[in-house]
C-alpha cells in the first residue's frame, strides 16, 4: 500500500506521534482522534495515513476505510444526531490541508452545540440542470 507524508503537516505529525492526541482508532490506513477544538462533546476526526490535500487526490483504499470507522465512532458516542463533514479547499472551509472527516455530535437543537449550517438553496433552471446532468454522465 502506498503511503505519503508531509513533514510540515500537523496531521502527519499527529499520525507519527510527534504531536500528542486523544487517539480513538488506528489502522494501517487511518488514524482517528478527538478534536481539541470541538464543536460539541465527542467531536472527532478520522484522517487517512496518506497525505492528500483534497479528497479526489486520495487513493480509494484510504477513502473506503474511512466511513466504517466514522460509523464506529458515532455508535460509540451514542449520538442519535450527528454530522459527518469533509471540506476540500480553503474557500470550502478546509483549515488543515490534509484530507479529514469530522464526526460532530448534535446533542440538541441548540445553535451553540454541534455544527451550525445554513443551506442557501437557489431556484433551479431545469434546462441548465439537464445540460449539467448530460455533461456529468459523459464523464462518469
Amino acid at each position: 500500500m502506498a503511503t505519503k507524508s508531509l513533514s510540515t503537516c500537523i496531521f502527519c505529525k499527529i499520525i507519527k506521534g510527534d504531536i500528542p492526541s486523544y487517539k480513538l482508532i488506528e489502522t494501517d490506513q487511518l488514524f482517528s482522534f478527538l478534536d481539541i477544538g470541538p464543536l460539541s462533546r465527542g467531536h472527532a476526526l478520522v484522517i487517512p495515513k496518506y497525505h492528500a490535500e483534497k479528497m479526489h487526490e486520495l487513493p480509494d483504499e484510504y477513502l473506503s476505510a474511512t466511513l466504517p470507522v466514522a460509523k464506529k465512532i458515532a455508535l460509540a458516542l451514542g449520538c442519535e444526531n450527528y454530522n459527518i463533514l469533509q471540506n476540500n479547499g480553503k474557500i470550502a472551509h478546509q483549515e488543515v490541508n490534509h484530507v479529514h472527516f469530522h464526526i460532530i455530535p448534535k446533542p440538541s437543537e441548540s445553535d451553540t452545540e454541534g455544527l451550525v449550517v445554513g443551506w442557501p438553496t437557489h431556484p433551479t433552471d431545469h434546462d441548465d440542470l439537464k445540460k449539467l446532468h448530460d455533461e456529468l454522465l459523459k464523464k462518469l
